[in-house]
């Protein structure tokens, strides 16, 4: 059952962009600031499948300088500034079979999508949000960041790893100038590319979905909770961050991974 929250415009007057903002969690995260009366921006490299009047779209490949400038440019040309920047684009199409397996393309190209596209992002909008001394940046990070699969994602796990970083230092730099930093770094996320995933494993393994999603829990060491996350689930989470009922929160990682991660 559907339930409806009343989130009361909390964010009302405020510009939001989501990166990666039209399938998956960034997909749900951009429905929850729009719930909350945000003006919002979406950019990707491919258009959503259904048109929104109500959301202002931008085509754009992050992992390249270019995409990222194209994207600073239209959003302050248009709106004048931006208040809130969700980096929730990520990205990891590398081969398994651990290091021996990867080329320096696979690194650039991992490191280019997931750590240098919200550093150039971030950059671009910063000036402004500091000249107005207000403003809150999210970076979507992993558990991997800190929990690494070395076997078939270890550029993603590794760039990750130095978002959070970044995201701890870049926090400590520009929070008393008004801008607050965080991240999220959520575990395994039900998406609609998730499913697929699992249905791939299931065919190879000639077993079921299920099976193959215990499979994949077990790989990680276990999800007590019994299941991934729901996209709305971080969506929520993050829309609660960028509201002022979080105003006091910065430079944290928050980790949303259903106990995942088996230490403190």
């Amino acid at each position: 059952m559907t339930q409806d929250f009343n989130f009361n415009n909390e964010l009302s007057g405020k510009i939001a962009l989501v990166t990666g903002g039209t399938k998956g969690a960034g997909k749900a995260i951009a429905e929850r600031l729009l719930q909350a009366g945000a003006t919002l921006i979406i950019t990707a490299r491919n258009a959503p499948e259904q048109e929104s009047g109500n959301r202002h779209f931008i085509a754009a490949d992050l992992s390249k300088t270019e995409g990222s400038k194209k994207v600073v440019s239209e959003v302050l040309s248009t709106y004048g500034r931006l208040d809130i920047l969700v980096n929730n684009l990520g990205a990891s199409s590398t081969p398994a079979g651990g290091f021996a397996a990867l080329s320096d393309e696979d690194w650039e190209s991992t490191l280019q999508a997931n750590l240098l596209a919200p550093v150039r992002l971030d950059r671009g909008f910063l000036p402004q949000m500091i000249e107005n001394r207000t403003g809150v940046i999210i970076h979507i990070a992993s558990i991997q960041g800190i929990l690494p699969l070395y076997d078939s994602t270890l550029p993603y796990a590794a760039s990750k790893a130095a978002l959070i970083n970044y995201s701890k230092s870049l926090s400590n730099e520009v929070t008393p100038k008004g801008v607050r930093v965080l991240t999220v770094s959520p575990g395994w996320i039900n998406t609609t590319a998730s499913k697929a995933w699992l249905g791939e494993i299931a065919r190879n393994a000639n077993s079921t979905v299920e099976e193959a999603q215990q499979s994949v829990m077990n790989a990680l060491g276990g999800i007590p909770f019994g299941r991934p996350a729901e996209p709305g689930e971080v969506a929520e989470f993050v829309g609660f961050l960028v509201s002022p009922r979080a105003k006091y929160l910065t430079g944290t990682n928050f980790v949303i991974d259903g106990g995942t991660v088996p230490t403190i």
